[in-house]
């Protein structure tokens, strides 16, 4: 009696641990199912934040968006962080940073809280505004879009992309620096761009020093003034015609 009570008391154990297991299946199944369909809204929803500021794009010769970030390079937890930032709200990006040599594309976003780095590259607040003359300050996770920052050269170019046109830049400068060190912001004689992230890029816990990229200005597009330029150029052209 007790050898068939305890036989069936284990028979039941098992198929509980069945169930569990089928369940586990189940859920891991539709865990993966769940990150690419988020995946997928993820770059839908990519695209659309960027389209507003990279519209010009074309006008100013840059090279064209598809608005998918290049998750190779990227630590598994800040690939994680940045599905996660897709759920919340942001506003439109101040402009886009592009560095062809290094493939990179990212949207310039206001602040450099940690939501706002997951989501792209931050403007770091007391710097000059973005598209502005003077030297502005922007800054990146060194596990997530700043990582590429790592291949980076003298001479690279850099183009900022706003609603009023596109600033180039050349790099000039690469230095290592102390957190503390914050003259790096500083003014410069040239209209400067200053990309900032943590160094060693693959320390383990929070990385002791900064990496500073400073790049000057080599030229400027200004999409506004080219428009009225040319209106008033047709203008004129069509007075000269009558």
């Amino acid at each position: 009696m007790i050898r068939e009570y305890t036989h069936k008391t284990l028979t039941g154990f098992e198929r509980l641990l069945l169930l569990m297991g089928a369940f586990l299946l189940l859920a891991f199944g539709a865990l993966q199912i769940y990150r690419i369909v988020y995946a997928r809204a993820m770059v839908h929803r990519f695209r659309t934040l960027t389209t507003s500021a990279s519209a010009n794009s074309a006008t100013a010769g840059l090279p064209s968006s598809n608005g998918i970030p290049d998750f190779r390079l990227w630590a598994e937890k800040r690939i994680e962080a940045y599905q996660l930032s897709i759920a919340e709200d942001f506003s439109a990006p101040l402009g886009v940073l592009r560095i062809p040599s290094i493939d990179l594309e990212v949207p310039v976003l206001e602040g450099t809280d940690d939501s706002t780095l997951n989501r792209g590259v931050g403007h770091v607040e007391g710097t000059t505004a973005v598209g502005g003359d003077g030297n502005i300050g922007i800054a990146g996770h060194r596990d997530g879009f700043f990582r590429v920052l790592k291949d980076i050269r003298q001479g690279d170019r850099i183009d900022l992309q706003t609603e009023s046109g596109g600033s180039h830049y050349a790099v000039d400068r690469i230095v290592i620096v102390p957190p503390e060190d914050v003259s790096v912001l500083d003014p410069r004689p040239r209209p400067t761009l200053t990309l900032v992230t943590c160094y060693p890029f693959y320390f383990v816990g929070s990385a002791p020093l900064r990496y500073i990229v400073q790049a000057s200005q080599t030229g400027h597009d200004n999409h506004r003034n080219s428009e009225r330029a040319g209106g008033a150029a047709s203008a004129g052209g069509n007075r000269h015609v009558q």
